[in-house]
């Protein structure tokens, strides 16, 4: 019998920071998947940040931790079709003029994957055993549909769970605004992007929208929260993962908790753990 892939999470700023529940899920998603999983220590933001700002020197030194932090395992997962391209794409770019680590980061990049293409297109799964009686509709992230193809993946996925029925969004493909420090620089036209992404998700009369980037999530969930709305926004791993019962959506608190769940440092130093979220435990590379 072949050994299980070894399989190192990604977990992301933005999971870590706001929504540990993901990285349970996606974890949770992983095993099933006949996969061992690590969250190395070592791992901190991608560096995608201060790419798109323009700042090379950061991203070039957030760049080498990562490959070095993540060397040694079969492949590499992110719950994020943005971070994952991050460093399937533009690593490569960051080192074209250093032959030696150029290869590093194209080695990196050879074994990374967004996490339901992984499980789909590499791991072959073509169903799950959740459940979930909802009319979901579903955002495509930019980076996961544009720069990984991502597309059929979480829709052939979210066919098999019972009592789930998907109702395709208008303008899908269309951003939500948020692109990463986009909202920041231009927050009137990052309004109006999100403020016709939830018109959409209105007219489709969906209970629920789902997406595969964090980001996007917690943009839309904000605006669907001032319109009023009562829809749901979630990570498509918890619907998956079969998770949606121990975590509330996106921008709701849970019953007598607070709203937000934070991680806490670990005893380490430069080390990051997630904060206490219902799931199994995580082993550390």
């Amino acid at each position: 019998m072949s050994e299980p892939a070894r399989v190192a999470l990604l977990v992301t700023c933005l999971v870590d920071l706001f929504r540990p529940s993901v990285g349970f899920a996606a974890v949770k998603l992983l095993e099933q998947a006949g996969c061992t999983v690590e969250v190395p220590r070592a791992q901190t933001c991608c560096g995608q940040p201060a790419y798109n700002s323009g700042d090379r020197a950061d991203a070039r030194a957030i760049a080498r931790q990562i490959i070095a932090a993540f060397a040694g395992y079969d492949y590499v997962v992110a719950p994020s079709g943005s971070c994952a391209g991050m460093v399937k794409l533009h690593y490569p770019e960051l080192f074209a003029d250093e032959p030696t680590t150029l290869a590093k980061a194209q080695e990196l990049a050879s074994r990374t994957h967004e996490l339901v293409s992984f499980l789909v297109d590499v791991r072959g799964l073509d169903r799950v055993t959740a459940q979930w009686p909802r009319r979901a509709t579903y955002h495509d992230g930019c980076s996961g549909l544009r720069e990984l193809g991502v597309k059929q993946q979480p829709r052939a996925l979210l066919a098999s769970v019972d009592g789930l029925t998907l109702t395709e969004l208008p303008g899908a493909e269309v951003c939500c605004g948020f692109g990463g420090t986009f909202c920041i620089k231009y927050p009137e036209i990052s309004d109006k992007m999100v403020t016709d992404k939830a018109a959409d998700i209105a007219a489709t009369g969906a209970d629920a929208v789902l997406a595969g980037d964090l980001g996007c999530l917690l943009n839309i969930a904000g605006k669907l929260s001032r319109r009023g709305s009562n829809v749901e926004v979630r990570h498509i791993a918890e619907v998956l993962a079969d998770m949606t019962a121990d975590v509330p959506p996106i921008g709701r608190p849970a019953a007598g908790a607070p709203s937000t769940r934070h991680s806490r440092e670990s005893g380490n130093p430069g080390t990051r753990d997630f904060a206490a979220s219902p799931g199994p435990p995580l082993s550390r590379g």
